[in-house]
């Protein structure tokens, strides 16, 4: 007798790992809103994190080029030398940091470097301290490894930038590592050498602690320029920096992210990669050699748009009754105080939450934006500009008109 499981028992038996895992708010709210756009509604899609330009030319030529040069076979795992060599060069130019070869490892995207990374060197219930607001996956990647999140609280009053002393009193004799962002997602936040330099002394003391620095929006700083906190000589050996080519090159769906890390790292990340995924796309690569190898142009350009539409933005939350928004000096996006309506309704809508604020948006605006709670700020939403002017102002002038229905 054949026994036919159901899909409820079949579910039962996916792992806990799994279960314990959340879903991706940003891509929750960003498949809702193109599910509503298939059905023909109007949606504004706020809630992505990609920059709405275009693949520069060069760098598609570059692809196109690999493509007839039969670049279509396995790649090391590590990455092409020609692309590593490139990553070796950007460091040592753009952030003075000086990074071998063999101490640089290519992975598919930023995401799967960060996991790489965390898979590598977190063990279970160890700690990996986060700064909250976070971004949506750090926390989740911890779990996965079944390392202990502790999270570490940022307000608007102190701009989201977590201090030093929260960072000391955060370490335990369990702590593995801590995360670092700047330019930050969600919150823009910038910090400046001598606020990253104030965060290097503490950590120098803890030498059993990585630092895993997430660079990936360097490109979009709009006053003064980003700062590595690998330069700092008292911590670099246990620095790991995280970037790629999505955010500054336009290149979100090339899947392109790497590290740049002592060599013990880049070869326990190497051996993990070379089990469960292997290199990264050939072509891929060699587009981003090219993107690498470019002069900036396209990035500042880019940064420039990125800056007029961050004060358009602001100007217009700043005519938004209840908004509450600090100026954010990097990245693409604003991160405004919502709680204001926390507590109000409109028909059958009863706003408790962030959560059900950014649904209501949705629905009766169609503007598509995400809940703070996925960041570990339920205050607050947020908001992406890496869209039209006239899209932005659309945008916002339907979330007035509904924000306006709630009482």
């Amino acid at each position: 007798m054949v026994m036919v499981m159901n899909s409820n028992d079949l579910k039962k038996n996916i792992s806990e790992r799994l279960n314990n895992l959340s879903d991706s708010q940003t891509l929750v709210m960003t498949q809702m809103s193109r599910d509503m756009r298939a059905q023909g509604i109007d949606v504004i899609n706020l809630s992505i994190g990609e920059p709405d330009f275009d693949t520069p030319n060069h760098i598609k030529e570059a692809a196109k080029k690999a493509i007839d040069e039969n670049f279509t076979h396995y790649p090391p795992v590590a990455g092409f030398p020609d692309l590593k060599e490139a990553i070796s060069s950007k460091f040592k130019r753009e952030n003075n940091l000086d990074y071998a070869t063999n101490q640089i490892i290519v992975s598919n995207g930023a995401k799967h470097s960060i996991a790489n990374v965390i898979l590598s060197i977190v063990n279970k219930d160890e700690e990996v301290i986060i700064p909250a607001p976070y971004w949506v996956s750090y926390i989740e990647i911890v779990k996965i490894a079944e390392g202990i999140p502790v999270i570490i609280n940022a307000g608007m009053e102190n701009d989201f930038k977590i201090t030093p002393e929260q960072i000391k009193n955060a370490i335990t004799e369990k702590t593995k590592a801590i995360f670092f962002n700047s330019p930050s997602n969600p919150t823009g936040t910038v910090y400046s050498k001598d606020e990253i330099k104030a965060i290097a002394d503490v950590l120098a003391d803890y030498s059993n602690i990585f630092i895993l620095s997430d660079e990936i929006y360097e490109h979009i700083v709009f006053e003064g320029k980003h700062e590595s906190i690998a330069q700092f000589n008292s911590v670099k050996d246990r620095v790991i920096t995280i970037n790629g080519v999505s955010k500054g090159y336009a290149m979100t769906g090339w899947r392109i992210g790497y590290i740049g890390a002592a060599k013990c790292v880049v070869d326990a990340c190497n051996k993990i990669q070379g089990q469960c995924t292997s290199g990264a796309n050939t072509i891929a690569q060699k587009a981003s050699v090219a993107a690498l190898n470019s002069d900036n142009s396209f990035s500042i350009e880019m940064k420039n748009t990125f800056n007029k539409r961050r004060d358009l933005v602001l100007n217009l939350i700043e005519d938004i009754p209840g908004l509450a928004c600090n100026k954010p000096n990097g990245a693409f996006y604003v991160f405004p105080d919502a709680s204001y309506y926390f507590g109000k309704s409109f028909e059958n809508y009863k706003i408790k939450d962030d959560s059900a604020l950014c649904i209501f948006l949705l629905e009766v605006a169609h503007v598509a934006i995400v809940p703070g709670c996925a960041f570990g700020a339920p205050k607050n939403i947020r908001l992406s500009y890496a869209a039209s002017e006239k899209d932005i102002k659309e945008a916002m002038k339907r979330i007035k008109n509904a924000l306006a229905l709630l009482v």
